[in-house]
């Protein structure tokens, strides 16, 4: 019988960032939010799960064996002559020394948090460092080296047999996942974020469904500019929830990326710290309504690193594991981090300052993506049925 506890996958090297100090991918963020639950009470020594390894033949039907290599090579700091053409060596994947290490550790925490839901260990699993969501199957791109999220969605479906569902908020839109399962059956992916028509990676438009076998079980809602929490939500209940439960998935998987926030310096959606957690419920809510709760969640983007992003993702654990938190944050968290980081840190889990944003224009952005949210489920619906 499936246990109901909730865990957190963590390792000691999913601390260390791939790409340095300097590059806006901070990996720091899981053990800053690691350790404000850990302070606040929320995170106990027994909700925590170490990380197993997985092997060649995973990798490789997720990657390509030429760009492991390369991707290897530069991190072992071996010439790479094509390394451009894998996706190295750019300003969003420079090529810095480990980087293949804390890649495959990713890549291997979201496979073993799937695998702890699979047999029946957890029936929620959180990994704060996974979420990389760009990473394709012959490159690296947009921060993300190996894409964990589609290794732990092969995992699931092909050596267990689960159909899966994918929902990825992060604001940029789920490109690599997507193209792993553009055309199967027995994955949905379902991507909420900002237009690819203002923001990287310029994909997840709403005519992107898959084909073949896959047609109709990718899902896309691109979102313009501006977009607040209430017509964020307004939008994703007029077609996420139906979605997923035509789908009838038995695991769920959630890409929890909090750059959909307003203060995020990446990206411009006006996502607050409340909307944020409004979303995580929502899939959670989901997940118990379609697949007895099984779900395996990541971090993604966030890059307001040291104020979004660990409220937000404390939200989340407290959302999965049914943890009350405090509002006022601990001073030992604030002092002991804060000094660590040379930041400031928030003194409270709720937010005092609120986006300033124009009303004509949310109101827009809002009907905007409203519209689109009944026109792809309308489109769709019909492709979902013919798949009962």
């Amino acid at each position: 019988m499936t246990q109901t506890r909730t865990l957190l996958v963590d390792d000691p090297i999913l601390a260390r960032s791939p790409f340095g100090p300097s590059h806006p991918f901070r990996a720091e963020r899981g053990a800053l939010t690691r350790a404000l639950l850990e302070d606040c009470g929320a995170l106990r020594d027994d909700d925590v799960a170490g990380v197993d390894e997985i092997d060649e033949r995973l990798l490789t039907a997720v990657h390509d064996p030429a760009y492991l290599d390369a991707l290897v090579r530069a991190g072992r700091g071996k010439p790479v002559d094509d390394a451009r053409y894998y996706g190295l060596g750019t300003g969003d994947c420079p090529i810095v020394p480990g980087m293949h290490e804390v890649a495959l550790r990713v890549g291997e925490a979201t496979v073993s948090a799937a695998e702890l839901v699979a047999n029946g260990s957890a029936r929620r699993v959180l990994h704060l460092t996974g979420g990389l969501h760009h990473a394709h199957r012959s490159r690296a791109s947009g921060f993300c080296l190996i894409n964990d999220l589609a290794l732990a969605i092969e995992h699931l479906t092909r050596r267990r047999g689960l159909r899966v569902a994918y929902v990825d908020v992060d604001a940029h839109h789920g490109d690599g996942v997507q193209a792993a399962f553009w055309e199967r059956e027995d994955v949905l992916t379902v991507s909420v974020h900002q237009s690819g028509r203002t923001l990287f990676p310029g994909s997840g438009f709403e005519d992107e469904i898959g084909e073949g076998a896959g047609r109709g079980y990718c899902v896309n809602l691109p979102l313009d500019p501006f977009t607040d929490d209430a017509g964020y939500l307004a939008a994703f209940d007029a077609l996420v929830p139906a979605a997923v439960a035509s789908f009838r998935p038995d695991v769920l998987v959630l890409q929890a990326g909090a750059d959909a926030h307003w203060r995020d310096p990446l990206t411009q959606l006006g996502l607050s710290g409340d909307g944020l957690e409004a979303v995580f419920a929502r899939v959670i809510a989901i997940a118990e309504r379609c697949c007895d709760g099984r779900m395996i969640a990541t971090g993604g983007g966030g890059y307001d690193a040291w104020r979004t992003v660990p409220r937000a993702w404390a939200r989340l654990w407290g959302r999965l594991a049914e943890r009350e938190l405090p509002d006022v944050l601990p001073e030992s968290w604030r002092r002991t981090w804060g000094e660590r980081l040379g930041v400031r840190l928030p003194t409270h889990l709720s937010e005092a300052t609120l986006p300033d944003l124009d009303s004509l224009t949310t109101e827009r952005a809002a009907s905007h993506a409203l519209a689109i949210a009944r026109r792809v489920a309308t489109r769709a619906s019909p492709l979902w049925r013919a798949s009962d």
